[in-house]
């Protein structure tokens, strides 16, 4: 077990999602405001090594955001090695 302690694992919550052209990628500065395909009030996505892992609600407390994990999603069957 002591060897998992040393693997580690990019996690990622993906908020919401939007497409545009490329033109407008291009055209992006800051202060540039991005609408995405979801409301306050959805469900995040957690991502492990950008494999989805779970489902949770963001949480806000002052200055601090947190993301409270809700629904861990099924894993996906380990193919066998012959």
């Amino acid at each position: 077990m002591s060897t998992l302690d040393k693997v580690t694992v990019d996690l990622m919550v993906v908020l919401g999602t939007c497409s545009m052209p490329i033109h407008q990628v291009l055209r992006l500065s800051r202060g540039a405001i991005i609408e995405l395909d979801a409301t306050e009030a959805d469900d995040v996505k957690v991502l492990a090594n950008n494999l989805p892992i779970a489902d949770g609600v963001v949480l806000v407390d002052r200055n601090r955001i947190a993301v409270e994990v809700k629904h861990m999603l099924p894993r996906s069957p380990t193919p066998t090695s012959r």
